[in-house]
Formats: structure tokens, C-alpha cells, sequence
């Protein structure tokens, strides 16, 4: 049981809460401060006061007064009229991310929602009812309001969502698990909605897997570099601390411990000055994105303990300000950097991949890794598939928040586009993830091919793991269903697992 409370939120809880169905309870600090927020926006609605969101429409209409009497149908018409996204739905893994992060957010106390409403979000979540969340039509500034408008559909019986692998109605699935919809009050439409939860659960769980994959490509790297007899006095720690980035010395340390005890590498190699970039400067660019992996992680540990709605309501100060907290533009930027630096793994992934089954570069490996050239292909294709989406991914790496669309009739004439920035970094990762497995299908068969009694005890350990499910390729085969085993093998950490149990922990 994970508890929340706005403000200790990891990124790992995220993970487990999203993926692994963890269950979550708010504190009892938090529920004190959630309702003595709410108190507060009663007195002000008692009071009759002027206060966005409260008693004003949104956005252009902000200068439209409300009656109390109609402040719930605002609430209402609120909903159902941002609920305006398009195309495929997120997945449910993300759709329960954001479900986690907005009742995180509310926990804090500045949102002025009533403790049963947060209460009613948490039990979906916890009973496993999953919206269905188009992933298109967030501009990221207010926050993400359509997508998170279609998480509160099925809050009121609207909407549709998955309930026990099976898609319905939002009122249907409410009622199947026993949770009563919610007839929203003042300033609670605005409060669930209004906030970078979208945008945020995408990057969160992008940056997760980033974490991951930054080891192996330092472990698919290792085995590139038994494959093609690397030089690995390159990676000695004196030359990186002298320049003195943490990623490139942990990446480093990384490649001597994963090479340690190597019979294919060495310090000097006969007929051999130097490796080309792709080995010898892999501290440099592994590192690289490491760094702006981390920057990017710290940033989203931030966020995902952020207020980010509004007004933000300040009880013990007697204030509900406007402010401008759901703007995603920290996220946009973050999520565009997290997407260029695994962009920059997997291109640089491709390079080693090339050099691999080119005769030419590969120092004495057979032409595409084929003992029977001519005849057989060999990994020809595989080099093909990865030039694809390490092309596809500089498409995809173009900032989204440089563009920027004026919207609500200019009131909002400036927006982040943070949710675009995520999803294109979740596909950037996804080809990453496919182009480090080809790089491993191929690096383990020029390993193969080498002798593997010569690899070093760690990188034994990984290629006696990948033979466990693919054997080398001798003559032609199915290429693809070996390379989905891989894409497998990279994306749920296995390898790391192998090389750590006899490296000890990889930084």
C-alpha cells in the first residue's frame, strides 16, 4: 500500500502503482488539509466572493459571473464540454499513472476539492476502473484538460472505460464496482482537470524505462565491443575525470567492469591504433544522455509532487490566486530532452550495428555475421530495420515546445505542447529499446562467432542468458521473431539482472 500525502511521490511508486496495480491510501495529514482547503472555499462561496473558477466561467468567460445556484452545472458543463480528445486510447498503464498523480496533486491541499471526491478517483483506481483516454487534444497549457476531462466522464456516469478487460460505459463499469458516480461541486471540475497529470504520466513512465535502458546500451555496447576486439584502455577512468561529467565516468565504469576479465578486449590490440566513435567515445555519448536522462528524472520527481491547478486556494493566507502553475512548459522542455538523448542511444547503437556486419569495419568478422555469405543474408536486414528508426526518431525528436497555438479566443495565447513532447519521447523510447535489441542479436552472434569462452564472466552471463531463448544464427532464418525476443529482453531489464549479479550494481 503506497500512501500520499502531495508531497513524497516517487517515481518508482509511480511504476509499481501504474504497472504492478500497487494500492494507494492518502494520509491523514493530507485529508486535514484537504478539507480545511475545501472549508475555505465554502466560506468564499457563502460569501459570494469573485473568484475564478468558483463563481466566473473559464478561460475568455473568466469575467462571466456565476450564481451559487449554478455553480455545480458549471462544474458539469465543464466536463463534458473539454472532453474533446482524439484518437487512439493511452494505455491503461498510463491511464493509471495519471489517476495516481491528480489525486497526489490534490493531496497537497491548494485545490479546495472535497476529500469524497479525491476518495471516489482513488477507489477507481484501486478497483481497477480505467477511462479511456484519447491521447490526442492537449495543448499542455491549462494543463491537459481534455484528456484528464475524459478521466472525469466516467466519474460523473459518463464516458466510457475498461473495467475487468472489458470496455463499457462509464456509468456501467461505476456500478459493476460498486463506486458511487459524483454530482461535482464548486470548483471541482476545474480542480481535476486543470493540471499536467497527462503529460506527466507519460514522461514519468518514459523516464523510468530510460533509466533502464541507459545500462544496457552500456551492456550492448560491451558485447559490440568483445565482437569487434575493442580497445578498452579508451575508457579508462582517468581520461573521463579530467573532463569530469558524471554520466560519462559512471558509463565508464560501467564498460571496464563489464569487460573485466575480457580475452577479446584489451588495452592494446595488435594491428589496432584506436576504435572508431561508436566504441571509443561511448563514455562521451552514453554519457551525454545519461546526464539529460538524470536532469530530466529530477525534474519529473518534482512535478509529480506539484500543485499545478487553478486557482491555487492558500487557507492560512486568505487567497485563492490565479496563477499560471498549469503550464507544462518545465515538462515540455524535459520531455523534448529526454527524447533527443535516447534518440542519440539508439543512433549511436546503429553505428556499432554497422560496424558489426560491414567486413569492412568489423576487424575480421565474416560479411553480415554469415558463416555462409552469398548463400545467406545473414544480418543484412537487421542493420536495414534499425537505419529505419533511428531515421524515424529524428523526425520525432523536433521540439514540440518551440510551436506554440494561441487558444480560448487568445486569453490563452501561450502553450507548451508538454504532452506532445511526451509521447513523442514514449515512441522514441520504443525504437530505442528495438535498435539496442538488434545491436545485441548482432553483437551476440559476432561474440559467436569470436569464441565465447573468450568473453568476460559478465558478458558470459549475458550471452549464455540470450542463448537460453536464441540460438546464433547459422543459416537463414525468420530474422523478426529473434528480434522481438530481444526487444523483450531489453525491455524488461533481464540482462541488466544477468551483468549485475557478477559486476555488482551498475551505476
Amino acid at each position: 500500500m503506497i500512501t500520499i500525502n502531495g508531497m513524497t511521490l516517487t517515481v518508482c511508486e509511480v511504476a509499481s502503482v501504474a504497472r504492478s496495480g500497487e494500492k494507494v491510501q492518502i494520509s491523514e495529514e493530507a485529508k486535514k488539509a484537504i478539507n480545511k482547503a475545501r472549508a475555505y472555499v465554502e466560506k468564499k462561496l457563502d460569501e459570494h466572493a469573485v473568484v475564478y473558477g468558483l463563481t466566473t466561467g473559464f478561460g475568455k468567460f473568466s469575467d462571466t459571473y456565476i450564481p451559487l445556484e449554478e455553480t455545480a452545472q458549471l462544474q458539469r458543463n465543464l466536463i463534458i464540454s473539454h472532453s474533446c480528445g482524439m484518437g487512439n486510447p493511452l494505455p491503461t498503464e498510463t491511464v493509471r499513472a495519471a489517476m495516481l498523480l491528480r489525486c497526489n496533486a490534490l493531496c497537497r491541499g491548494n485545490s479546495g476539492i472535497r476529500l469524497s471526491t479525491i476518495e471516489t478517483l482513488l477507489s477507481m483506481l484501486n478497483a481497477g476502473v480505467h477511462p479511456i483516454v484519447p491521447e490526442k487534444g492537449s495543448l499542455g497549457a491549462s494543463g491537459d484538460l481534455a484528456p484528464l476531462s475524459h478521466i472525469v466522464l466516467v466519474m460523473i456516469g459518463e464516458g466510457k472505460a475498461e473495467y475487468k478487460g472489458e470496455i463499457m460505459s462509464g456509468a456501467e463499469a461505476m456500478k459493476k464496482a460498486g463506486i458511487p458516480t459524483v454530482e461535482l461541486a464548486a470548483k471541482e471540475g476545474l480542480a481535476l482537470i486543470n493540471g499536467t497529470q497527462i503529460m506527466t504520466a507519460v514522461g514519468c513512465l518514459a523516464v523510468y524505462d530510460a533509466m533502464k535502458l541507459v545500462k544496457t546500451a552500456d551492456i550492448a555496447c560491451a558485447m559490440s565491443a568483445e565482437a569487434m576486439l575493442g580497445i578498452k584502455k579508451a575508457y579508462d577512468h582517468k581520461v573521463h575525470e579530467v573532463r569530469g561529467h558524471k554520466g560519462q565516468i559512471e558509463c565508464a565504469e560501467n564498460l571496464l567492469k563489464l569487460l573485466d576479465g575480457s580475452k577479446l578486449t584489451a588495452d592494446r590490440i595488435e594491428g589496432k591504433v584506436q576504435d572508431a566513435y561508436a566504441l571509443r567515445c561511448t563514455p562521451q555519448i552514453h554519457g551525454a544522455s545519461r546526464d539529460a536522462i538524470e536532469y530530466v528524472y529530477n525534474a519529473v520527481s518534482r512535478e509529480i509532487n506539484a500543485v499545478t491547478d487553478n486557482p491555487i486556494i492558500f487557507p492560512d493566507d486568505d487567497e485563492a490566486i490565479s496563477g499560471g502553475n498549469f503550464h507544462g512548459q518545465p515538462m515540455a522542455l524535459a520531455f523534448d530532452f529526454l527524447g533527443i538523448a535516447l534518440a542519440e542511444l539508439a543512433n549511436v547503437s546503429e553505428r556499432r550495428i554497422e560496424r558489426l556486419v560491414n567486413p569492412a569495419l568489423s576487424f575480421g568478422l565474416p560479411a553480415f555475421l554469415s558463416e555462409h555469405g552469398g548463400l545467406n543474408s545473414g544480418f543484412m536486414i537487421t542493420q536495414y530495420s534499425a537505419a529505419s528508426m533511428v531515421s524515424e526518431n529524428k523526425v520525432w525528436a523536433h521540439p514540440a515546445s518551440v510551436d506554440s497555438i494561441p487558444s480560448s479566443a487568445n486569453q490563452e495565447d501561450h502553450v507548451s505542447m508538454g504532452t506532445i513532447a511526451a509521447r513523442k519521447a514514449r515512441m522514441i523510447l520504443d525504437n530505442a529499446q528495438k535498435v539496442l535489441g538488434i545491436e545485441l542479436f548482432a553483437a551476440s552472434q559476432g561474440v559467436y562467432l569470436r569464441g565465447e569462452d573468450k568473453a568476460s564472466p559478465a558478458m558470459a552471463k549475458v550471452y549464455a542468458h540470450i542463448r537460453e531463448s536464441v540460438e546464433p544464427v547459422r543459416d537463414d532464418i525468420v530474422m523478426y521473431e529473434q528480434m522481438e525476443k530481444f526487444d523483450a529482453m531489453v525491455k524488461s531489464g533481464e540482462l541488466i539482472e544477468c551483468a549485475e549479479s557478477v559486476t555488482g550494481a551498475l551505476k
